[in-house]
């Protein structure tokens, strides 16, 4: 039996439930996992909601993507991990499907990685989603470098925060973006080169004076809405902006004139591109366990709920106010 988070409908945080759960032996390709502690996401809220890239498929469903515990149980064909083994759980999966809102929970092998031993619960718990998301942008597809600049809107969440790092980490010059100069040290001291409070100054003055009139060759933004037009207006010739949110509710403008001018390359980013395919998740998995090895990345915990306390959870996330991870234990 296992305490599990469930929602009969759709709504804000109280919708949530803890029900009473059977949780099964593991099919031939799960794992089985006593849950220490759990990462919560953005994605999890609008989930929630029903306001999602996917639709929820049914009712009662489950919620949850990031997780950090002891294996339970393992099934038939999984070959690299055992009874007893410390372990974390990656997002590369549906909610339709699986969750880590529970005292314990099944998980497919793919989502499964080794725990990091210099990581507490916790720790571990707060860095697949936030590194791997940042990665598969920032390093595996626009291979960022010496001489790069990388705008970071929405620095302080903890993907952003991610990002500052491994922007560094590779060698590029990540600049901080925030509404207001209340975080500015705070995401310095976090990493951030430049930090520029959009509300209170010319966010593209700012980037061109930066980067001596070239503007930035990638963004990396979770907003969208009405200020989009400024990032492309901030880059460079050709540059790159990352789509991986929705965080303004507005219509998100494009501003023909400019695009034509700076010819931008404007994608979708999500974390399934790099987790979801064995090679690319697996090169993932190595450069962030050694940017941890050496230093260079490191998790920032905003705030620890406990379990009984994930409704409270969803409504501290929904008022923006964190700076990093917010993580429940179990």
């Amino acid at each position: 039996m296992s305490r599990t988070i469930k929602f009969t409908r759709a709504g804000e945080p109280d919708v949530l439930e803890f029900v009473e759960t059977v949780v099964p032996a593991p099919g031939p390709t799960e794992v089985r996992i006593k849950v220490k502690a759990i990462g919560i996401n953005r994605a999890e809220s609008m989930w929630r909601l029903d306001d999602y890239i996917e639709p929820v498929a049914h009712f009662p469903a489950i919620l949850g993507y990031e997780a950090a515990g002891i294996v339970d149980a393992v099934g038939t064909e999984v070959k690299d991990f055992a009874v007893g083994d410390a372990v974390n759980v990656m997002p590369s999966f549906s909610m339709n499907q699986y969750g880590t809102y529970g005292e314990v929970v099944l998980v497919p092998v793919h989502a499964v990685v080794k725990h990091p031993k210099s990581l507490s619960f916790a720790e571990a718990a707060s860095i697949w989603m936030m590194f791997v998301t940042a990665y598969g942008a920032l390093v595996e597809d626009a291979k960022v470098g010496k001489g790069d600049f990388v705008l970071i809107p929405a620095a302080s969440s903890s993907v952003g925060l991610a990002a500052i790092q491994i922007a560094s980490y590779a060698g590029a010059t990540p600049i901080a973006l925030t509404r207001t100069s209340a975080k500015r040290q705070q995401l310095l001291d976090a990493g951030a080169a430049h930090v520029i409070a959009t509300s209170e100054v010319d966010l593209v003055q700012e980037v061109m004076r930066i980067t001596d009139g070239k503007g930035a060759r990638v963004a990396f933004d979770p907003v969208g809405g009405p200020d989009f037009p400024k990032l492309i207006s901030a880059l460079t010739f050709q540059g790159t902006v990352y789509l991986y949110g929705a965080l303004a509710e507005d219509v998100t403008p494009l501003p023909v004139l400019q695009m034509i001018a700076k010819m931008p390359i404007i994608k979708g980013q999500n974390i399934w591109l790099t987790s979801g395919d064995k090679t690319r998740r697996e090169a993932a998995v190595e450069y962030v366990l050694k940017g941890f090895e050496v230093g260079a990345l490191k998790p920032v915990i905003d705030r620890t709920f406990t379990f009984d306390e994930m409704v409270e959870v969803h409504r501290y996330l929904e008022a923006n106010g964190q700076f990093g991870k917010i993580v429940v234990t179990v």
